[in-house]
């Protein structure tokens, strides 16, 4: 494949085309690949598939949401910088909004009903995580040394801090994976744009800066807007694996200092399963739910600009070497461990907070259990499995005929 000759359209066409993917691309990120590759590969043939396969075999190996990643590459090739801004704010504003408004509307609504609902959408939670691990283990630890890999990563997230055990099993993962999980190279990606070399090694010092700097303002002003951004950066900067990675990241960013509560955490969480596109539009839910004045929309922008930031700097970082990079063997045994890794964090999750939280009886196993099944062995789509989880815990509520 050839290097891209610069941008052919206009922002707005980019805008429009992914604006109507934002309001119907329900299904995961692995499901928004699939829509992107009908949508711009197959029917505006705006790239070829080879071009396609680059781009995506690049946003699955970096830090961050992978689909909302392959879509700002999309813009970016399409209409330039600007493509790239209309592209992310079509994917990813209609799916905002909703959670913004899910927020407002959940703080302000209480009563057995309510709590009934929130109920349902931690099973929910249940079943998507449940799905997510079964999945990505099936795909990411197809080996025993890979299989192993990710169950020292259980051991040490669950017997370390949250953020230090998460770090150090992506570390150690990665280490372990360039001594045990070497194969033949894959060969050297074509580049994928004609994005000078400055550039790239710009976005990655601003990377860097604002993962390392960030934190360190933030503890030296006690500045509340600085505190909340580097939660919601540091998640979406060492996210591996697709979006659902990022839960057990939040959950210790947000929860843990008490800005959350964990029933809001895991409600919110399962009700972004119902939405149409990214799912880290959660943390637009997240960051309206938070007290003070940084909650509301102010939070919601907050958490949702601050969570896609690093996913989309490194991706500009990495653009204009990734064909020199993705070829060398160590790169590749070191993701191949750092993925495994990721695994074993997420199944941590699905215990504790996910499991522990919302599994209460054997009526919630066996919902929980329903909604797994319905997902892998059904193919049902999510929104279907949230509206059968607010069913049930909601209809104890009803058949009681307890006040709304």
């Amino acid at each position: 494949m050839s290097a891209d000759p610069g941008p052919r359209g206009r922002p707005i066409e980019v805008l429009l085309a992914f604006l109507k993917l934002g309001v119907s691309a329900f299904g995961g990120p692995i499901a928004h690949i699939g829509y992107f590759r009908e949508e711009f590969v197959t029917r505006r043939r705006w790239l070829d598939e080879a071009a396609y396969a680059d781009l995506v075999a690049l946003c699955q190996f970096l830090p961050g949401p992978a689909s909302s990643q392959v879509g700002f590459g999309l813009g970016l090739m399409r209409a330039g910088p600007l493509g790239a801004l209309a592209a992310w704010t079509g994917f990813t504003l209609p799916s905002a909004i909703l959670m913004t408004a899910f927020a407002l509307v959940a703080a302000s609504t209480t009563g057995p009903f309510a709590g009934g609902v929130i109920h349902g959408l931690k099973l929910v939670a249940v079943a998507v995580v449940a799905q997510a691990v079964f999945g990505m283990a099936r795909t990411l630890t197809p080996d025993a040394r890979r299989a192993g890999i990710a169950l020292a990563a259980v051991v040490l997230v669950t017997a370390a801090s949250a953020s230090f055990g998460q770090i150090a099993a992506i570390g150690i993962g990665a280490a372990a994976g360039m001594v045990l999980c070497r194969t033949a190279p894959a060969p050297a990606a074509a580049p994928l744009f004609t994005l000078p070399r400055r550039v790239g090694a710009a976005a990655f010092a601003a990377y860097l800066l604002l993962l390392f700097g960030v934190p360190a303002m933030a503890a030296a002003t006690g500045d509340p807007a600085l505190a909340r951004f580097d939660a919601f950066y540091r998640s979406g900067a060492l996210v591996f694996g697709g979006g659902h990675v990022v839960l057990p990241l939040l959950k210790q960013a947000v929860v843990d200092p008490g800005w959350v509560g964990q029933d809001t955490f895991l409600a919110g969480y399962g009700a972004a399963q119902a939405m149409p596109g990214p799912l880290f539009t959660f943390a637009a839910f997240l960051g309206a739910t938070m007290c003070g004045p940084f909650g509301g929309v102010a939070g919601a922008a907050l958490g949702l600009a601050a969570i896609f930031l690093p996913g989309v700097l490194i991706l500009t970082a990495v653009l204009p070497f990734w064909g020199r990079l993705s070829s060398r063997p160590l790169v590749q045994a070191a993701m191949r461990g750092a993925n495994a890794a990721v695994v074993g964090i997420l199944a941590a999750a699905l215990y504790n907070p996910v499991w522990t939280s919302a599994v209460l009886t054997p009526a919630d196993f066996a919902a929980a259990l329903a909604g797994f099944v319905l997902l892998t062995a059904f193919r049902a789509p999510p929104i279907a499995v949230v509206l059968l989880g607010v069913a049930f815990g909601a209809a104890p509520v009803l058949a009681g005929g307890t006040a709304l």
